[in-house]
């Protein structure tokens, strides 16, 4: 046999290693549009190791089959119950199948059967000893999605209520919704944004505070807002925003404008707009986006507003990113920055909450080939990957509304904006999710910018940290880990009820916004997220009002007048909301 290794021999079967890479990047961007962007091997890996786990644990497999014969026997002694006529209850605690239409044969043995299988299925999942942590997320968010889809509340020849709607209306509900269907499918291929979205126009309805536009680069442009009050506090609030989102979450409709609040109150308001960027925009990264998003628009605020500090305020990744600013700022002995107030935003982030479904290397692998071929990640991907952490609530049941009971649901500024999506460049959002995400380098002080580490420990000015109750993207306890990484001898950390956007937004009065609030004058004490939790004692009301009047205790006294709007250096250039949260 000829020897292919000798020397002079082309061994043609034995590629270059860059030519293996690239080939393996397109050959996962070619999967990701059959498995619609998650790998695969993550999930098959996680249901070996489950597999092989079980095998060797006689006691767990005993267990699971004793659990799955209690169910069956569950469930056939419900069917003959239910079948002789007696109206039985079928899934206490579980909202689908609460209405009395469901206590009625045979739909209270469809929801009895699916609850009992849900239940075995997600014991099975977990009860098994030695599956990786990461492996048991990804079987139960698969298992969660599958059993989402299997519910009888999703189908009309299996949910008694929407039988009973059709038939009340003689199938008009039908009419309406397969209407609604084809009106979603022409706006959805004539690139339209859902219906309602027209409603809430950016600069009229949304994004509406009169200001002015007084610097852009390639990547942002800073918004000053026009003062209503005759005097203001003499330190103004500067906000950056996620780049994941449109700034105008911030600034909605009058009575949900965070912005609009803070002006009102006396505040000068400077806000970043970031671009929404495209293929051409594809090196872009983490350093850009501090230098261009963060360092050039704090030189523009004090130059506008020269000598007086600024309150610095990030909002979700902007705040990691201030976090980021605000470490390095410290490290130089530059002290522009007053206070640095973070909402829902993550700076250790070893517990990242359901997102971590997504987090692997396998799976950040799938991801960098797809936005190799385009350079970004659209908005479209990332919508559909919150989508699928909460499916019933983002899926199945909008979907059964809209086009099974025939009622769209009435579009609001907040979801007029969610539907205004924004895209990433692929080096930014790789590095991102590498770097923080996936190996934690920011809270163990391994992450690097400009060339040297960033120790967070450096941020020692006052700190208004706001978490939120049941936040899936920023877990209110990852969230809290930010008063163990800094160094501020002045530190309060807020905890509201809501979501990780509803529970920002919640205006200045909500009747059912709740909040818990605690300050350190101290740089040591630490309790752990459970007994902070427990010792703070829950108080009535919007956490605005309270972080407005912590910003004015740490303002000086005196008011002064407004600082005009722009400087000769960073003259007026437009109207806000501006050209960049227009791009699309």
């Amino acid at each position: 046999m000829r020897d292919i290794t000798k020397p002079g021999v082309t061994n043609a079967a034995s590629p270059e290693p860059q030519d293996t890479a690239e080939l393996a990047h397109a050959m996962r961007a070619q999967l990701a549009t059959v498995s619609g962007g998650l790998a695969p091997d993550v999930y098959i890996n996680a249901w070996w190791d489950w597999y092989l786990n079980l095998a060797k644990e006689p006691p767990s497999q005993l267990q699971m089959m004793q659990d799955a014969l209690a169910k069956s026997i569950d469930t056939w002694t419900f069917f003959l119950r239910a079948a002789s006529g007696e109206a039985l209850a079928p899934a206490e605690g579980d909202s689908q199948f609460s209405g009395d239409s469901w206590a009625q044969w045979p739909f209270n043995v469809y929801a009895r059967t699916y609850r009992n299988y849900a239940d075995w299925l997600q014991l099975a999942c977990s009860q098994v000893p030695g599956v990786a942590p990461e492996h048991a997320r990804s079987l139960n968010f698969a298992a969660g999605s599958a059993l989402e889809a299997m519910s009888p509340s999703n189908y009309l020849a299996t949910n008694p209520e929407l039988l009973e709607a059709t038939r009340a209306e003689a199938g008009g509900n039908l009419v309406r919704g397969f209407k609604n269907w084809l009106e979603d499918v022409e706006r959805t291929l004539g690139g339209k944004g859902p219906v309602g979205t027209g409603n809430f126009v950016v600069g009229k309805d949304v994004a509406a505070t009169p200001g002015k536009v007084v610097m852009r680069n390639d990547l942002v442009e800073l918004i000053q807002y026009g003062p209503t009050t005759d005097t203001v506090f003499a330190e103004p609030i500067l906000i950056v925003p996620a780049w994941i989102m449109k700034y105008y979450i911030l600034d909605l409709s009058a009575k949900n404008s965070l912005v609009k609040y803070l002006v009102s109150q006396g505040h000068t308001v400077f806000i970043v707009s970031w671009k929404n960027p495209s293929a051409s925009d594809r090196a872009l990264g983490m350093d850009d986006y501090l230098k261009l998003g963060i360092r050039d628009v704090v030189d523009a605020v004090t130059q506008i507003v020269p000598q007086r500090k600024i309150h610095a305020v990030g909002y979700c990744i902007g705040g990691t990113l201030l976090s980021i600013a605000a470490a390095a700022y410290g490290a130089d002995g530059d002290q522009r920055l007053a206070s640095v107030t973070l909402l829902a935003a993550q700076q250790d982030f070893s517990e990242p909450g359901e997102v971590s479904v997504f987090i692997s290397p396998s799976q950040l692998d799938m991801l960098e080939a797809v936005m190799e071929r385009t350079g970004v990640l659209s908005s479209d991907q990332m919508a559909g990957a919150f989508a699928l952490l909460r499916s019933r609530d983002l899926l199945w049941t909008p979907a059964v509304n809209t086009y099974v009971r025939g009622k769209r649901e009435s579009m609001n500024d907040l979801m007029a904006w969610n539907a205004d999506g924004t895209r990433m460049p692929s080096r930014m959002h790789a590095q991102y999710l590498r770097q923080l995400y996936l190996n934690n380098d920011l809270a163990r002080g391994e992450f690097r910018s400009e060339g040297r580490p960033i120790e967070l420990a450096a941020i020692q000015i006052p700190m208004f940290v706001v978490g939120t109750e049941t936040d899936h993207v920023a877990p209110w306890p990852s969230v809290y880990k930010a008063r163990a990484l800094t160094r501020s001898v002045d530190y309060t950390f807020l905890l509201t009820s809501g979501g990780h956007n509803a529970g920002i937004i919640s205006g200045p009065a909500h009747p059912r916004r709740r909040h818990r609030v605690r300050t350190w004058l101290n740089a040591v004490e630490v309790l752990p997220p459970k007994t902070w939790f427990e010792t703070t004692p829950p108080q009535a009301g919007s956490w605005w009002p309270v972080w407005q009047h912590w910003l004015a205790e740490h303002s000086p006294d005196a008011r002064v007048a407004p600082p005009p709007i722009g400087t000769a250096l960073h003259p007026p250039i437009a109207d806000a909301p501006g050209e960049y949260v227009l791009q699309k």
